[in-house]
């Protein structure tokens, strides 16, 4: 990823003087959560084209892996876990830096979102635990694994880079458990990492991203509802889906100690310009009974 910046001269471009500023990636090492497909999968091809190394995490799928292995089999190596096992998340961390080196930065993206619908009084405590386990506690013990190394190694500007959701900024009803997860990843969890990192990584970083509607595996079904995407694009000025690269260039944006080393406890959206949820139609909200509960007709 290369930024244009051009120099002005007495209010005009001076000759068009392009450079290219380059992100200071390479040769550190990012653990990507969740790296077998959608955004933690842009995301690692991303940073590797940006000549770093990186440990690709996953749990159950690594075939899809394969190409960036072979492309890159000298930059990158696959570990698996279970996030929400601490003794396989420090046994990961411990196998990272035995085969890559110590890690510089985190990116913890893995997660999950039940597709089928679950009203709260409907939801099951069992599904409910099961995303809280796998998005916010295994986001906590791959952060607290990640703490413990770069302590022990003394590095000095570490970051890390949160992959939320705007469900965590808004809700999301019939998904409360997943909204929940990332409501607390990104403020009460980021929030009090960014301000712990620096008491052993003076110029250590946490932000996190809030992606949208991303065409990802996980979203794939949802987006073929034509009322939904309706209903999306009524609060979203760009109408369109992000891809995973769109996240993905805002994740190495914030991981690079050169063009943000001045931010931590931001979250940036990755919406299209999203402004909330729709909740109900024109039709439905200008139905005559509506209007007359309203006093206005």
């Amino acid at each position: 990823m290369k930024f244009l910046i051009w120099s002005l001269s007495k209010g005009y471009v001076n000759d068009a003087l392009f450079t290219a500023m380059d992100l200071n990636l390479k040769d550190r090492h990012f653990f990507v959560t969740g790296a077998s497909g959608g955004i933690g999968l842009a995301t690692a091809k991303l940073l590797l084209d940006e000549g770093a190394i990186v440990s690709l995490h996953y749990n159950s799928t690594r075939n899809t892996l394969n190409s960036i292995l072979d492309e890159y089999s000298m930059r990158c190596n696959p570990v698996q876990a279970d996030l929400k096992n601490e003794a396989q998340v420090k046994r990961a961390f411990e196998d990272a830096e035995k085969n890559l080196g110590v890690v510089h930065g985190l990116v913890v993206n893995h997660g999950i979102w039940i597709v089928k619908p679950a009203p709260l009084d409907e939801m099951t405590l069992e599904q409910w635990q099961h995303t809280i386990d796998t998005n916010l506690t295994g986001a906590f013990l791959s952060i607290k694994y990640f703490f413990k190394q770069i302590k022990r190694n003394g590095i000095k500007d570490p970051s890390v880079v949160l992959i939320a959701s705007t469900a965590g900024i808004f809700g999301e009803a019939d998904h409360s458990d997943y909204a929940s997860s990332k409501s607390a990843l990104m403020y009460g969890l980021m929030r009090s990492a960014k301000n712990e990192i620096v008491k052993f990584a003076p110029l250590g970083r946490v932000n996190t991203v809030a992606p949208g509607w991303v065409i990802t595996p996980m979203a794939t079904e949802s987006l073929k509802d034509k009322e939904l995407i309706g209903r999306v694009f009524q609060t979203t000025p760009l109408r369109k889906v992000a891809t995973p690269e769109d996240v993905a260039n805002s994740i190495a944006f914030l991981l690079s100690p050169k063009v943000s080393g001045h931010l931590t406890g931001e979250i940036i959206e990755v919406t299209g310009g999203m402004e909330g949820r729709a909740l109900a139609t024109v039709d439905e909200v200008t139905n005559n009974n509506n209007l007359d509960s309203l006093g206005i007709n």
